[in-house]
């Protein structure tokens, strides 16, 4: 299987995201707050995966785009979100099939981290955005790489890979951990503005037997980090 080749496991990660802690009751409902009103916006969602949040932007009245590296996991959007939809196989490192200053927003959930490089891909997403336009984007949180590698160098930045149970089949990503000064020196550098920088709690709706041991309801945990940004 090839580095964070979802076509393997597509069936089962999407399975498991429908109701696990966290995209289902974290990342998800994070994002969609942190969007805020979208209706009559245009919204490519990146690396929409099985379209989950790509749905959740369409039911709240924006017109979606979608693309994900991966052709099964395309094809489970496409059972989502019907044939209307404009969904593609695509690749973030390559440049994208859509035109300049073709979006209001662009969603980049929980993708970056895959990549060893930002340069390219935020200058592409910078590309297909209108001026004032917002990149809405979660990643990996940069603090928990040291704390569970304690002989590692936060500062660096460094490929790891770790297993993950997706609805019972294990399989291993690859990720690429960047110090947060040089995740926010990259979105600086491809003409975006920091606008938010968000590191929220689960959202209230979620099961106590989802929550982390000893992790009261309301409170933030270490996960993921989230970012929205201004196209200037």
């Amino acid at each position: 299987m090839t580095e964070s080749d979802y076509d393997c496991f597509a069936a089962a990660y999407a399975k498991q995201n429908e109701t696990g802690l966290f995209n289902a009751y974290y990342e998800q409902p994070a994002m969609l707050r942190l969007a805020g009103d979208v209706s009559g916006r245009r919204i490519l969602d990146v690396g929409c995966g099985s379209g989950p949040t790509t749905a959740k932007l369409r039911e709240a009245g924006a017109e979606v785009v979608g693309f994900d590296r991966s052709l099964a996991m395309v094809d489970l959007a496409r059972e989502r979100l019907g044939e209307d939809v404009d969904l593609r196989v695509a690749d973030l490192q390559d440049p994208l099939p859509y035109g300049d200053a073709e979006f209001d927003d662009v969603v980049a959930s929980l993708v970056l981290h895959y990549l060893e490089d930002w340069s390219e891909p935020l200058a592409e997403i910078r590309r297909v955005l209108k001026v004032g336009g917002r990149l809405l984007v979660s990643v990996n949180h940069p603090v928990i790489f040291p704390v569970v590698y304690p002989d590692a160098d936060y500062f660096a930045v460094t490929k790891y890979t770790e297993d993950y149970d997706f609805s019972g089949h294990t399989v291993w990503l690859t990720f690429f951990h960047r110090p947060l000064h040089t995740m926010t020196d990259s979105f600086t550098s491809a003409g975006f503005r920091i606008i938010t920088v968000s590191e929220p709690p689960p959202a209230p709706e979620t099961p106590s037997e989802l929550l982390p041991d000893g992790l009261a309801e309301g409170k933030s945990f270490l996960c993921f980090l989230f970012f929205v940004l201004e196209a200037v």
